[in-house]
């Protein structure tokens, strides 16, 4: 076995820890697999509906831009074709991209200077974070983003431009947040004329497509999640959405700035010193600390942008992807501490101990919150698609609010009321709930699936929407509330 390989499985094995105590947390809370968040499901019917041929469609035969990660979804498209669209395949692409970012840190480590062991302990230290493990089972997008940033930054030091701009391009597509990488990637070398149009070109190619496919299925270059859930910034007001200048460029951009750090810390106390460590990594890697500045646009792009929430949000989804720069960052920024540790083998071997001590502190309260948010998921939103695949007539239309697994334990048409892949209902929403229902009457479904407290118009006329059946969740992780309440419409004239 070469050193590589021995390096290599070393990462491996330790990466079995923190995703061993999630999985035994998932089954001592939640009592059965499942996913964290219902945005899971949204994915797993998108791709089941491409794998069986009904295209890039959430209702078939009616093509519409509703993921803002496609990437991901055809990813689960190209697995459900291969083992069925179920949870325990999506599971293992989860790990499996989990376990290809860590190896490939460790080997951008290495380019990037690190002595073997640094380029290890540095991979290891990604993995025993809850983000890592947290992102390899939860059946999103976040590990295959982080996997294409991390061959990105390797290709890079390597030296790989065309590399580098198709895995930070396909990184876009997997995760939106990091198309403001992109610059930092050209950026971090010489800015050649052939350069920039290599990028540009290989960035055209990945990312037209798809802005031409969501023009042609919600009307705007952005898919209709984005165009639902921007609350405002520069992206909002293109759209139509007004909101305070104060707001757009000094309170938001603070409260995520002070989000970050407050993930940063939360994922691991000493992750937040990555931020001043760019200066230091400027030192020795002039290109490396370019890349490293991501690190501080990225909560200001969020927040000027197109904000919904912060960096922070459903345990940083929007921000993992950017967790392998971090830890880059910091193992090269401590060469001068490493150093000087050198000389002192017990107290290197201490500052390991410590280090991996608050690691596994950190990892154990993030283990209950995902536990907690498989057992919230298959509690509500999967309890409900089985009770309506039990007690609904197949050709029964459902207008909710969350669209994941109710439609995909169902497989009964869905009105989405948050306008993710229903974007005719985005001029209804401008006028709140008034509007929502005048949609509905419009629309006349069968059935409406919501939380009451989100829709307190709807719940109080129940001479018009006549609850049927109810989920109340005694503890409350990450649902939208703690009760959701399914609705037979007694009659369209609401």
């Amino acid at each position: 076995m070469t050193a590589e390989h021995r390096d290599d499985l070393i990462v491996l094995v330790a990466a079995v820890v923190p995703l061993a105590l999630f999985l035994l947390r998932e089954r001592s809370i939640a009592g059965a697999a499942g996913f964290p968040l219902d945005d899971s499901w949204i994915h797993l019917h998108f791709a089941r509906n491409l794998a069986e041929g009904a295209g890039f469609a959430y209702n078939p035969g009616t093509p519409v831009a509703g993921s803002t990660a496609p990437l991901w979804t055809l990813v689960l498209a190209a697995g459900a074709r291969m083992a069925g669209a179920s949870l325990m395949p999506a599971k293992l692409l989860g790990v499996a991209a989990a376990a290809g970012s860590a190896l490939v840190l460790r080997r951008a480590a290495r380019a990037w200077d690190a002595s073997p062991t640094v380029a290890c302990m540095t991979a290891i230290a990604f993995a025993w974070t809850g983000a890592f493990a947290w992102g390899a089972l939860s059946g999103m997008e976040v590990m295959l983003a982080s996997l294409l940033v991390t061959t990105a930054v390797w290709a890079v030091a390597r030296g790989r431009d065309a590399v580098a701009a198709g895995a930070g391009a396909l990184a876009a597509l997997a995760r939106p947040e990091a198309i403001v990488l992109l610059p930092f990637l050209v950026l971090a070398r010489r800015t050649a004329p052939r350069r920039l149009v290599l990028f540009a070109a290989i960035v055209a190619a990945v990312v037209v497509p798809f802005a031409a496919f969501c023009w042609a299925t919600t009307g705007t270059p952005l898919p209709s999640t984005a165009a639902a859930k921007v609350e405002g910034g520069l992206l909002g007001r293109l759209i139509g959405v007004r909101e305070p200048a104060r707001l757009t460029w000094i309170d938001r951009p603070f409260a995520f700035g002070l989000e970050w750090l407050r993930w940063l810390a939360q994922t691991h106390p000493l992750l937040p010193v990555a931020l001043p460590g760019i200066a230091l990594a400027w030192r020795r890697s002039r290109a490396l600390a370019i890349i490293g500045l991501v690190l501080l646009a990225h909560p200001l792009a969020m927040a000027l942008l197109a904000p919904y929430r912060g960096p922070g949000f459903q345990e940083g989804r929007y921000s993992i992807h950017l967790l392998p720069i971090a830890f880059l960052v910091l193992a090269i920024a401590s060469t001068r501490v490493r150093a000087r540790a050198s000389n002192r083998p017990r107290l290197a071997m201490m500052s390991g101990v410590i280090y991996f001590a608050l690691a596994l502190v950190a990892l154990l309260p993030a283990a209950s919150r995902y536990a907690w948010g498989v057992q919230n998921i298959n509690a509500m939103q999967v309890h409900l698609g089985r009770w309506v695949d039990a007690n609904v007539p197949r050709g029964a239309t459902l207008a909710v609010n969350d669209i994941g697994a109710i439609a995909y334990f169902s497989r009964r048409p869905v009105l989405d009321l948050m306008g993710l892949v229903t974007p005719e209902i985005r001029p209804y929403r401008r006028d709140g709930e008034p509007g929502i229902l005048r949609f509905i009457a419009e629309r006349c479904p069968d059935m409406v699936i919501v939380f009451p407290s989100w829709f307190p118009l709807l719940a109080a006329r129940e001479a018009v929407f006549v609850p049927v059946y109810r989920v109340r969740l005694d503890h409350n992780e990450v649902a939208g509330g703690p009760e959701m309440v399914v609705y037979r419409l007694a009659r369209c004239a609401v």
